[in-house]
């Protein structure tokens, strides 16, 4: 055997049980960290000498692995988002688990790429996909696909729905082949990933009919109806409705069934984007408003929000399997699949979507939703909800705060006020609040503007919040303000 073959390199670690010891110390820590979260501030501003650290150029040589995680404890752990913490509430971003982020660890080792061939992660992504139809109560006989979140779920729905309209053969011949402009409608209050997707697919910005809402913010029925009769009047061709199931901005359910009734009266398809409220559907108190989700020709929903898994994962479920594989499926020569060995199996991922190259997200869904199943979901994002409604009653019973939006599902907005205020000093004043409370660690909503008014808003999709953390952010919410004032005074 010559020199050079005796010394092949490798990127395996030169020493095996020094590196198990890094990689348990690693899970050790993790698991302090989870356990004492509570006792954390939820954030910490990051040093201008982190940063520095963090811009340095690539290294030449490497080092060791323990030094590299010193360095991660000292200059990224530290400075962590926040999202773990129970008293995280900005955006909407779900907190993980430890049996999901142990979940991940797995995957990452089998490291297998879940897009074609025989073996087992590709029927766990199946049975999650399958899990996830159970869920939603869509046909057995329903296709669906993981992907990284609801702005991809929301783009693979709607190339679909592109795809199958009508005989219009635009899979093939594109957007020209289309008799007239394909015009699609959703809310103002609906996600930018919408017209991100309309765009990305060819419509345009302009093909996006944004109808107002009513002052729930839900969208408005009858504004919808004139713009439809509208731009059939223009020749241009309707195809489809999306409704949401959950605004990020209040939470606000548009009026899904009368939407779904509008689509089928005029050949439209009814899509739904559920990245953030879908599973509300588990809550009995919001199950009747969401019924006709079961009936959507597709529905976009993320799991790394209200199943709580560790990101990325979101789900679309497209009720016509064919419809789907005919939008997406092409066979080049280095794919072909055999009848057996490992080119066999399943029906390639890669024919429902765009991404060939997919990792195993599937296994922290199917971990933790046998470890909790479905009746624990179902408690879980009733107390996120209902821990809502008592924010908001917290709210309604101080003269010093107010709600800005009905209360719906999770997602509490609201301000503190004082009479003889302009709405520019009320800005001014929540804003501060606002910045204090992510500056001192205390809380983290965030911000939005609803009717002209700077608003906090707290969405809570956290399985580690109490009713004692909403009582704790109203305490400082006051607090703060009231120290505000006493310093412009």
């Amino acid at each position: 055997m010559t020199e050079e073959k005796k010394n092949d390199l490798t990127l395996d670690p030169e020493n095996w049980d020094a590196m198990r010891q890094l990689g348990h110390q690693m899970i050790d820590d993790l698991f302090e960290y989870w356990q004492n979260i509570r006792e954390q501030k939820i954030w910490k501003p990051i040093p201008s000498e982190v940063k520095q650290f963090l811009d340095k150029p690539l290294p030449e040589k490497g080092q060791s692995p323990e030094s590299i995680y010193q360095e991660f404890k000292q200059n990224i752990f530290p400075y962590n988002k926040g999202n773990v913490h129970p008293r995280f509430f900005a955006w909407i971003q779900g907190t993980g688990t430890p049996l999901g982020v142990l979940a991940d660890l797995l995957a990452s080792g089998m490291n297998p790429n879940v897009a074609i061939g025989e073996h087992s992660a590709m029927y766990v992504d199946r049975q999650v996909v399958n899990w996830c139809k159970e869920l939603m109560n869509f046909p057995a006989d329903a296709s669906g696909i993981l992907v990284s979140g609801g702005s991809m779920a929301n783009i693979t729905a709607l190339t679909v729905a592109r795809n199958s309209f009508r005989d219009e053969k635009i899979r093939a011949q594109g957007l020209k082949a289309a008799s007239a402009q394909l015009v699609l409608y959703c809310s103002v209050e609906t996600h930018s990933c919408i017209q991100k997707a309309a765009e990305v697919i060819g419509l345009g910005t302009e093909a996006v009919r944004k109808i107002g809402v009513n002052d729930r913010y839900e969208l408005d029925i009858e504004s919808l109806k004139a713009q439809i009769e509208l731009d059939i009047e223009a020749g241009l061709l309707p195809f489809c409705i999306v409704g949401t199931s959950g605004t990020v901005n209040t939470g606000a359910i548009d009026p899904l069934d009368e939407l779904l009734a509008i689509s089928r009266k005029h050949g439209m398809w009814f899509h739904i984007d559920g990245a953030y409220g879908a599973l509300a559907k588990l809550d009995p108190q919001y199950a009747g408003r969401l019924k006709a989700i079961e009936e959507a020709d597709s529905l976009a929903f993320d799991l790394h929000k209200w199943l709580y898994v560790p990101y990325e994962v979101g789900c679309t479920l497209i009720r016509d399997a064919k419809m789907h594989r005919d939008s997406f499926s092409i066979t080049p020569n280095y794919l072909l699949q055999e009848d057996r060995g490992l080119s066999g199996g399943l029906d390639s991922i890669n024919n429902y979507g765009f991404e060939l190259s997919r990792g195993f997200k599937a296994l922290k869904i199917w971990m933790s939703l046998k470890e909790h199943g479905r009746e624990k979901y179902a408690q879980m994002i009733a107390q996120n909800n209902r821990q809502a409604e008592y924010l908001a009653d917290l709210v309604n019973g101080n003269p010093n705060l107010e709600l800005t939006a009905p209360v719906s599902m999770s997602i509490t907005c609201f301000r503190m006020i004082k009479s003889g205020y302009s709405e520019s000093q009320l800005r001014d004043l929540n804003r501060e609040i606002l910045l204090r409370l992510q500056e001192e660690g205390i809380a983290s909503p965030s911000s939005t503007v609803l009717n002209g008014k700077y608003t906090l808003r707290v969405a809570n999709v956290n399985q580690r919040t109490r009713m004692e953390d909403m009582d704790l952010l109203v305490k400082e919410v006051l607090r703060i303000g009231a120290e505000i004032q006493k310093i412009v005074h």
